[in-house]
């Protein structure tokens, strides 16, 4: 046993240092029976790995199909017997007995193909298939008659089951070996002399079949030997050998062939009856049957051309004489391969999921292919359906990688189910396919995108802190952290306010304003809202940015432009003005008008204090009642009602100008003074309004001519007090009476002095709104503390109030002498558009109320 160890260790170690490298393979010879932990051989050396690089990278062995027997150390990266090596339960009498091996190996991931041959060792000593055989010899048979025996067998191969053959002595009989085969060697029991049954009636021989092994093993068999009388002929086949061939898809009952003895004896002694025996290997006789009277040999089992290629096996016909005799032959029965195996197809390795930015030629997959027919039966064709995005590369011989062949996108595909497809070259071919599910993991190669690129946003003024504007989303295919999207306001916002300053609300005081300051986002959900009650008066366009983000590692951002829109509500009532501190001509006819007072502010009612002529005819101007409405579009525009007397009166007002005129020429029975209340009324819904008590003192021609006079000279005391709320009430009219009584004294000696007066009036008085000849369009805007005006090429600038913030322009036509009195026309409804002129394209200016008596 010793000796067979040092055989052994001195064998591995030489086939250890022959190795040879062919394509990626690796070759080690190992004896059978080796014990477990036995060092095959240095892999991870031989492979060309460092130290520990073998644990590092996961060194493994794949055998696929069948139980390796061995395994690689994780720790030292050597080739161990792993469990009991049994050449015989592995390969059977094949030689050489290799296995094929995988060894995988990752970061980077490789295959390495490594051919194990388990050498044989001399285990298993030769057995014959009875431990004893009972012959029977006519005492009349010659010397060198010949009776075959039964062969032993040893499941052994090579030098270790090359049998040899000895007989205990005899005087009788020797031993003749034949060789039946190739492989094989059979014995022949031959008479050496001849047999006298008186003297010996049984003969008991040992025959010893010993192998070539070192040391040799033996077995034995006995054989009775029993000498019989009589019957000295015994049959004869027509041949020694029948050589059959049957496909391995035979059917059971097929006639494998057809027996043909003869036996010159007569009568019973002819008579023969066929028995099959030394059936190699022994599970032959489970696979034919032969008919003991016709010598009919049929088929009884399956055939396996994989298992079983040949089987050979010996016929005996026996006669029935006294003593019988027999007759031999010798069958061999040859399995012809048929394209009955499909292909096989067993995944090694896969590496899922794979990254979607993953490169070209990326091994996603290690497959091995087998075929266990033969020739063009046994030739493999494999492919990929479908074929996009992977293919298959040729490793080694029976072995293939999944490869990457095309570029993945996740948002697209984001799994694939692969069939990997084998076909046989045997006619008609056989198939054989091996799924596979190959996901795709994300990459945040996705921006978010909104929608919209552009929001637009209707929002109410008024509205409550916290109310919802708008609903924001964008989309990112993307998933998981990649695809989870965050909103947030980009304060470069662009605001438009009451002013018209864009991103400014430095009209008004307040400096540059973030939008941020008035909308917020939801970071999650994109949910716009307001952060403040939004004023039209005070921002009526808000542009700005929202900019979603995702989580993913590098961030990736989209923008998207919101533009917020405030719409106008009616939430400021009129405002009457104070009275502009001049007094106009009309017709050649002296009709001042009288500083206008406000006794409150708001919507508070107030006296305006006015003077007419009697017999002044219709359509007179006798004073201008202005207003202004903070609101804009049909909130801002403006009408105005008498609302007291009503009936037919002495005077009305313009509906849309606010000018108290003369209905119809005044006379003495309408009194020395008419109050009127008007009620100034905007658009909105619902309407607000304000209220101004006028006070007409109805005056001689030349008293009113006076008081033009007067009112000239001290019209601006006469603004300044009424801008102070100062109420001129009764006395102020008497006053004026007198003042009249005594110019009529006076009047012959004060002509002079009146030329003069009237004169200066006309010639120094400041007109604000009264021109004395055709020109251009003129814009004027009003204040508190007086008016100006400017051409129609500026029209598109801004006419700011020192007190509050408006954007209200009217564009007066050029003043010529006013045409004969037409009443109706005057309260004729102007089209709003034509009382509008706008700054910009997204914004309204408001409608102003400032009209100046013509």
């Amino acid at each position: 046993m010793g000796e067979r160890c040092c055989l052994a260790v001195v064998r591995v170690l030489v086939l250890q240092a022959a190795w040879a490298l062919s394509g990626g393979q690796v070759r080690y010879s190992v004896p059978e029976e080796a014990k477990a932990g036995t060092v095959v051989g240095r892999l991870a050396q031989d492979l060309g790995l460092e130290a520990g690089e073998a644990e590092a990278r996961r060194l493994r062995l794949v055998a696929p199909g069948r139980r390796a027997s061995v395994e690689v150390s994780g720790a030292s990266g050597a080739l161990l017997v792993s469990s009991r090596l049994d050449r015989e339960e592995l390969c059977g009498k094949s030689a050489p007995c290799a296995l094929r091996l995988e060894v995988l190996l990752e970061r980077p991931l490789r295959v390495f193909h490594v051919q194990l041959e388990v050498t044989d060792i001399n285990d298993n000593a030769p057995i014959f298939p009875a431990a004893r055989k009972n012959l029977s010899l006519s005492e009349n048979s010659p010397p060198g008659f010949r009776f075959p025996l039964e062969g032993a067998s040893d499941a052994d191969i090579g030098a270790n089951a090359q049998l040899t053959y000895t007989l205990s002595p005899s005087e009788h009989f020797s031993l003749d070996l034949q060789k039946s085969n190739e492989r094989n060697v059979a014995p022949e029991l031959v008479l050496t002399k001849s047999l006298d049954r008186e003297t010996i009636p049984v003969h008991r021989l040992v025959l010893t079949a010993t192998d070539g092994g070192r040391p040799s093993q033996t077995g034995t068999m006995e054989l009775v030997i029993a000498v019989l009388d009589a019957n000295d002929n015994a049959p004869q086949f027509n041949q020694s050998v029948y050589k059959v061939q049957l496909p391995e898809n035979a059917t059971e009952g097929t006639l494998v062939t057809r027996l043909n003895a003869t036996d010159a004896d007569e009568g019973i002694n002819r008579e023969m009856i066929f028995t099959a025996t030394s059936f190699i290997p022994p599970s032959g006789k489970d696979v034919i049957s032969v008919n003991p009277k016709t010598g009919e040999i049929l088929l009884t089992g399956a055939l396996d051309f994989e298992e079983f290629s040949i089987f050979d096996f010996r016929i005996e016909a026996t006669d029935q004489g006294t003593p019988p005799l027999s007759g031999h032959c010798r069958v061999e029965l040859e399995v012809v391969d048929v394209n009955d195996n499909a292909p096989e197809v067993w995944v090694t390795s896969l590496s899922v999921p794979v990254p979607e930015d993953a490169s070209l030629g990326t091994v996603v997959a290690l497959l091995s292919v087998s075929d266990r027919d033969s020739g063009e039966n046994g030739r493999v064709r494999c492919w990929v359906w479908p074929a996009s995005p992977f293919g298959l590369e040729a490793t080694f011989a029976g072995s293939y990688s999944l490869v990457l062949r095309e570029a993945l996108d996740r948002e697209r595909v984001s799994e694939y189910e692969v069939e990997v497809r084998a076909e046989d070259g045997g006619a008609p071919a056989l198939r054989a396919s091996r799924g596979l599910r190959v996901p795709v993991s994300d990459v945040n190669d996705n921006a978010p995108l909104f929608a919209q690129a552009v929001y637009t946003v209707l929002a109410r003024e008024n509205n409550a802190a916290g109310a919802e504007l708008a609903r924001l989303w964008a989309r990112d295919p993307d998933e998981a952290a990649n695809g989870r999207v965050s909103y947030s306001v980009w304060d470069g916002g662009l605001g438009v306010g009451g002013g018209g300053a864009a991103g400014s609300s430095s009209s008004f005081g307040g400096g540059w304003r973030p939008a941020s300051s008035y909308v917020s986002v939801d970071a999650e959900s994109g949910r716009l809202w307001a952060l403040q009650p939004l004023d039209y008066e005070e921002l009526q366009v808000l542009q700005f940015e929202v900019r979603a983000v995702d989580a993913g590692e590098p961030p990736l951002s989209g923008n998207a432009t919101v533009q917020l829109f405030v719409l106008d509500e009616n939430d400021n009532a009129p405002a009457l003005l104070p009275p502009a501190g001049s007094a106009a001509e009309a017709g050649g006819v002296a009709a001042a008008e009288a500083a206008l007072a406000l006794a409150g502010a708001g919507s508070e009612s107030g006296t305006l204090w006015a003077w007419a002529a009697w017999g002044a005819p219709a359509g007179q101007v006798v004073a201008k009642i202005r207003a202004v409405d903070a609101d804009s579009g049909y909130n801002a525009w403006l009408r105005y009602e008498l609302w007291e007397p009503r009936g037919k009166g002495p005077f009305r007002v313009g509906l849309y100008s606010g000018e108290v005129s003369t209905a119809r020429a005044l006379d003495e029975a309408d009194g020395p003074r008419q109050r009127l209340l008007i009620v100034v009324r905007d658009h909105g819904e619902p309407a607000r309004s304000a209220t101004a008590t006028l006070s007409v003192s109805l005056l001689e021609a030349a008293e009113a001519a006076l008081a033009a006079g007067s009112s000239s000279s001290s019209s601006l005391s006469a603004v300044s007090r009424s801008a102070a709320g100062v109420e001129l009430g009764a006395g102020a009219a008497s006053a004026a009476t007198n003042v009249w009584l005594v110019v009529a004294i006076c009047a012959v000696s004060s002509l002079f002095l009146l030329a003069v007066v009237l004169y200066g009036a006309s010639r120094w008085a400041p007109r604000a709104a009264v021109l004395s000849a055709p020109g251009p369009t003129t814009l004027v805007c009003a204040s508190e503390v007086g008016s100006w005006s400017y051409s129609q090429r500026h029209s598109r600038s801004l006419c700011v109030a020192d007190g509050a913030a408006k954007s209200d322009l009217m564009v007066f036509s050029p003043n010529f002498p006013p045409p004969p009195p037409a009443p109706a026309a005057k309260d004729t409804q102007p089209e709003p558009s034509a009382l509008l002129d706008t700054v910009s394209a997204t914004a309204f200016i408001p409608l102003s109320a400032d009209f100046y008596p013509p």
